[in-house]
């Protein structure tokens, strides 16, 4: 990897933490106070869409029609609303391997670490701040940015510019994700990835799915 790497962007759910189910149950108890009917985004979304596509596509499966403006905003909301509890009740939440000893190592490096996921901004904040992760992040591309991930992915790297003060480009950042819809997002940009075996795929499957560099683990460290 090139020496003068500068920024790190970290994907959350599967890659940093685990929330054991409880974005799916917010999903879910917004879907029951709104609308009375149950809705499973597992059954009508893949690993790494944005929430906003989450929310869209499994009120459409659900409810057999596009949601009116008014009725999606107030989707996102309850869905926020019930994100606080159902991370905080999560008896399966957990810190993922190798995370809690690498984040402090990487800004002590100087690294700029930052945040690349289809979580709102919103969303993103909630989850980690169980764990007392958010200190890490001071800038990121979410969900509520763009549906693209790739877009996502280059409004981080503009937003490391802002913080870092200069131009960052391309190719003094790396992703790290545990689909491959993250090796997507990132390549779509111009920048390699770290694909992390940590979830529901394998470093060999994210290697076969274009990843430049695969871990089974974040414990092993980046190849920085």
């Amino acid at each position: 990897m090139p020496a003068d790497r500068l920024a790190i962007l970290f994907d959350i759910d599967g890659t940093l933490i685990n929330t054991g189910g409880a974005g799916a149950a917010s999903w879910a108890l917004a879907f029951k106070e709104l609308y009375e009917v149950p809705a499973d985004i597992g059954e009508f979304t893949d690993s790494g869409m944005t929430d906003p596509e989450v929310g869209r596509k499994t009120f459409e499966a659900v409810l057999h029609r596009e949601p009116e403006r008014k009725e999606f905003t107030r989707l996102l909301e309850r869905r926020l609303h019930y994100l606080h509890q159902t991370v905080e009740e999560s008896e399966g939440y957990e810190v993922l391997a190798g995370v809690e000893e690498l984040l402090p190592r990487l800004i002590e490096d100087g690294y700029l670490v930052g945040l690349v996921t289809g979580n709102t901004e919103a969303a993103a904040h909630v989850k980690l701040h169980r764990a007392k992760l958010n200190r890490f992040f001071s800038f990121g591309g979410y969900g509520s940015d763009s549906p693209e991930r790739g877009e996502v992915t280059r409004i981080a790297l503009k937003r490391a510019a802002v913080v870092y003060g200069a131009d960052v480009d391309p190719a003094q950042a790396i992703a790290v994700g545990d689909t491959p819809m993250d090796v997507k997002g990132a390549h779509a940009a111009g920048i390699e990835c770290v694909g992390v075996g940590s979830h529901k795929f394998t470093a060999e499957e994210l290697q076969t799915a274009g990843a430049d560099y695969a871990i089974s683990s974040l414990e092993q460290g980046l190849p920085l």
